[in-house]
């Protein structure tokens, strides 16, 4: 059965079962979803019980909207929206999104607009036939936002048309059904960057993860040279986090012809995007390859298809997705895979935390199914201990004490996503209870933009944090202590200033404004350098944590000099948005229902080793470390 019988099979059930006065212009793939066009769609929003029941008889996703004729202009739109919503709302802004017949709408309050159980949205859409689409509007305004908006917004006509060619794909019907899936590591396997991994069923193929190892030129890119990885064949791309470790290399598969879906969750979308475009940046900068250009991120963005927590979705004949909070980062998912009618399911935890942070709730770990798990293992060996929490920002505190009290500064370098946040929640909390002085605490790099991200996404965030912006008023990111750097001409100013904390991008030090500022203040005794991430192997800040006391490095001039480390050198774990080795095992033990394999990955070759024999040993499951270029055969 080719595509256009399946789609008029499709079109002839919806036609049947919904009654002629409901006035369906036409029923449209729309990527997952098939869009059900009505030109008296009041008929249907007002009986919605109909839709669930066909919803659940095709055991397809079903939206109902507006056939465009019939929806207001623009104008009239936004003037009848304004009318119906009460001026305390405080609207910001209204954009309309042609493609999915959507008024976005911003407020400061936007419970108001939505009214007690919905009944504005309802009347928002019969008078104008525009879905509501209601966002709180961000205290700090993300120009990225506004810009990928942009982007969506004005290429809606091609948006539909790659929606509609990535349905066909999602509802063909399946050609062979041997039940046969092949997992293939392509990168991130006893190693940790550039992860990825390509799972393949007898009628479907998915690439999980598509990073870049920014620290390593050898080893940058996943094996997409592998015989088993064909771009013309590729269904899905699924992405669980925005670090480019993982999601780096998306754009590259657009460079090559990949014109088909990614997923991943809304706040992905927006740091990703913020990422991918730095990396080019910097690449620009430092002279090195650029794997892609910005048009290419642009085409990633017209082809991505954002979904929440918990929100079930075809994405290929033979697969259903479901993405869980990771508890790593804004956004960050663990992606559960339904492969064939309940037969095999798998979940890849991604980067997880298994624990409550200040930003985020911990990990999921409950599933509907599951006979294979894939782990990661950063922190996977046995001497992988991270102290308590209090313990750490006791530790933290202490070391920044002392520094502003000897005249010194400190310089903490920081992950842009994720890391930074944490640690800005950190300080703001020390500073309010008068546990370190009340400095001004410079950020440079895309911390700024990020956290203005994550400001957008309020309802991704922990609940205490959601409890004080939502409740109290209050939002910690805002605290007059946090001072952008608009320059870098500023950064000689800051060193040569008043005791001060510096955060500063990258975390690893391998370029960025934080190896600006280490050659500046390095030489002093007085100041200190604190790390709180990870520093993989081959960085200068694994060099200069291992205690090197010079090092090499590039003056303005482009010469070659030698920087003396007298400064203060500190490793603060336990801020990790990983989780460490006793974390990682008691989450193996409480996930549910037990897996019946368990597969380790990024990680150093001896952690993923290790956590594999510990935990085959503590759960006598089946567990296997892969090698890149490895493939299984999992079912």
């Amino acid at each position: 059965m080719n595509s256009e019988t399946e789609y008029e099979d499709i079109r002839e059930v919806v036609m049947k079962a919904l009654p002629k006065s409901a006035a369906i212009s036409s029923v449209e793939y729309e990527g997952p979803e098939i869009a059900i066009y009505s030109k008296a769609p009041k008929i249907l929003l007002d009986d919605g019980d109909a839709i669930k029941a066909l919803a659940r008889k095709m055991r397809k996703r079903l939206v109902v909207r507006s056939a465009p004729e019939v929806r207001l202009p623009f104008e009239e739109a936004e003037k009848t929206v304004r009318e119906l919503v009460p001026p305390e709302a405080e609207i910001t802004s209204i954009d309309f999104d042609t493609s999915r017949g959507e008024v976005i709408i911003e407020a400061q309050k936007p419970g108001l607009v939505i009214g007690r159980n919905g009944t504005t949205l309802r009347e928002i859409t019969r008078q104008t036939f525009w879905r509501p689409n209601v966002q709180r509007t961000p205290p700090i305004e993300s120009k990225l936002i506004k810009q990928i908006r942009y982007i969506i917004q004005s290429e809606a006509e091609t948006r539909n048309k790659v929606f509609r060619e990535i349905g066909k794909r999602i509802h063909r019907q399946p050609i062979i059904n041997n039940g046969w899936i092949r997992l293939t590591a392509l990168g991130g396997f006893r190693e940790v960057g550039r992860q990825s991994m390509f799972l393949q069923t007898s009628d479907s193929n998915i690439l999980i993860d598509c990073g870049v190892n920014v620290g390593a030129p050898s080893r940058a890119f996943p094996r997409l040279d592998m015989p088993e990885f064909n771009i013309d064949e590729l269904d899905a791309v699924i992405v669980s986090h925005a670090h480019l470790d993982h999601s780096g290399m998306v754009p590259f598969l657009f460079k090559y012809g990949y014109r088909g879906p990614v997923y991943m969750t809304h706040p992905t979308l927006h740091l990703s995007t913020l990422l991918q475009l730095d990396y080019l940046d910097v690449a620009e900068r430092e002279g090195k390859l650029r794997p892609y250009r910005d048009r290419d991120v642009k085409e990633a963005i017209l082809h991505t298809i954002p979904l929440d927590y918990g929100e079930v979705t075809d994405i290929a004949p033979d697969v259903r997705l479901t993405l869980h909070n990771a508890g790593h980062i804004l956004g960050s998912a663990i992606i559960h895979l339904h492969i064939g009618d309940g037969q095999y399911n798998l979940a890849y935890t991604g980067d997880f935390k298994f624990g409550r942070t200040r930003l985020l709730e911990p990990a999921t770990f409950t599933f509907p199914r599951l006979e294979t798990l894939i782990i990661e293992s950063t922190y996977g060996h046995p001497t992988d201990k991270m102290p308590p929490r209090q313990e750490v920002e006791k530790k933290f505190a202490s070391i920044i004490k002392k520094v502003i009290e000897r005249g010194g500064k400190v310089l903490i370098p920081v992950l842009a996503v994720g890391r930074a946040q944490e640690i800005m929640l950190v300080i703001e909390d020390l500073v309010s209870k008068k546990r370190i002085p009340k400095i001004p605490v410079f950020i440079e790099g895309m911390i700024a933009q990020a956290t203005a991200i994550h400001t957008t996404h309020p309802e991704a965030l922990s609940k205490k944090i959601r409890e004080m912006i939502f409740h109290q008023g209050i939002n910690p990111f805002l605290n007059e202590i946090f001072v952008q750097v608009d320059s870098p001409e500023q950064r000689e100013e800051i060193v040569n200033g008043e005791p001060c904390i510096i955060m500063a991008t990258s975390g690893m030090l391998a370029g960025g404004p934080s190896v600006e500022y280490f050659k500046l203040m390095a030489p002093e005794e007085k100041n200190a350098l604190i790390f709180v991430s990870y520093q993989g192997e081959g960085t200068l800040g694994r060099r200069i944590q291992k205690g090197w006391k010079e090092v090499q490095m590039y003056n303005r001039e482009g010469q070659m000099t030698v920087i003396p480390v007298h400064m203060q050198i500190e490793t603060v774990e336990g801020f990790s948005g990983h989780s460490d080795r006793k974390q990682i095992l008691n989450y193996v033990k409480r996930v549910s229902p037990v897996p019946e394999q368990i597969l380790t990955c990024h990680g150093e070759v001896s952690k993923c080793l290790n956590l594999a024999s510990t935990i085959h040993k503590a759960l006598n499951v089946d567990t296997k470390a892969l090698m890149v270029t490895e493939t299984i055969k999992l079912r």
